[in-house]
């Protein structure tokens, strides 16, 4: 089983034609609403690769919190420990142009996941194989997270985004930590070969359309990017973090599981939104296999 702490969100999705400068007003092509957050997403994306997974966050008690839970639920994502709470539901305003995005977080409900809400779900935390966090919720919650894996020796997998919330004492306590290109270069100082290799096999650094890298010890370990066309970049970064986590859970080595979440990332962005395109496994294997045309790049659910 794999434990989820993080945010709950709703994206309000606006796509442009351009990125307005200061002061300027640009007309939008379109508005969508789609479920969001970066803990949903990659809970989302671990529970249609197929496995156990259960979210701890909190909505607000309006009708987006209420639509969030029930997407948590449809999408078979054990949401016992999501918490309705007094307020609004978090959002991000996600723009896009030119297969790039700039996004605003309002976090809302998620200030409210305090440790005391983890004092709840401390069995449930302690007795999972893997627990993976963000920053979209308050530091304190993760501090308190890390604190009870360690005392029970699960491992974490950790995002740091927004990589101004991340607190370098954490990364005694961190098994994986899966920044991307921007994120590394706000967290560490040097060149990324050097960074890498006083952190083997623990830091893995996202790197777009050049795939992602880490060192095992050894060697430096560059996995390719699965090449295809982007439609929106949203999701690809959470879909990468829940297919790690999959990855890693259900055996497979660093170097298979970075491979494995690689490809199902290249599946995300041909879909608008952070979830609409996160692939099951099947979907994921028959890339990696060649199959397409015989599987067909659909959702299975």
């Amino acid at each position: 089983m794999i434990t989820v702490i993080g945010s709950i969100n709703m994206d309000f999705i606006i796509q442009l034609t351009t990125f307005p400068q200061q002061g300027e007003t640009v007309i939008g092509r379109s508005l969508q609403t789609m479920p969001g957050g970066k803990g949903a997403n990659q809970a989302i994306a671990i529970a249609r690769l197929g496995s156990d997974v259960t979210m701890v966050g909190c909505v607000g008690s309006d009708d987006l919190g209420r639509a969030l839970k029930t997407q948590l639920q449809q999408e078979h994502v054990k949401s016992d420990y999501v918490t309705t709470v007094t307020g609004a539901t978090g959002i991000a305003n996600i723009l896009l142009h030119d297969e790039d995005n700039r996004i605003i977080v309002v976090p809302g409900a998620n200030e409210a996941l305090q440790p005391a809400q983890l004092m709840a779900v401390k069995e449930v935390i302690q007795r999972s194989q893997l627990v993976v966090m963000q920053l979209e919720i308050p530091q304190q919650t993760v501090s308190y997270a890390l604190q009870l894996c360690k005392e029970a020796s699960v491992p974490v997998l950790l995002n740091p985004a927004p990589a101004t919330n991340f607190d370098p004492q954490w990364l005694e306590d961190i098994t994986y930590l899966t920044p991307n290109q921007t994120e590394f270069e706000q967290l560490f100082e040097g060149d990324l070969e050097s960074v890498l290799a006083h952190y083997p096999n623990q830091l893995i650094v996202t790197l777009g359309n050049e795939g992602a890298c880490y060192f095992d010890g050894a060697h430096l370990i560059h996995i390719p990017a699965y090449m295809t066309p982007v439609v929106d970049t949203t999701g690809a970064g959470d879909t990468f973090n829940g297919a790690l986590a999959y990855a890693l859970v259900v055996g497979q080595t660093l170097e298979e599981a970075v491979y494995f979440a690689n490809v199902a990332a290249s599946l995300a962005i041909g879909e608008v939104g952070a979830q609409t395109g996160m692939p099951s496994a099947k979907m994921v294997y028959a890339r990696m296999m060649g199959l397409e045309d015989e599987f067909g790049i659909i959702n299975d659910d």
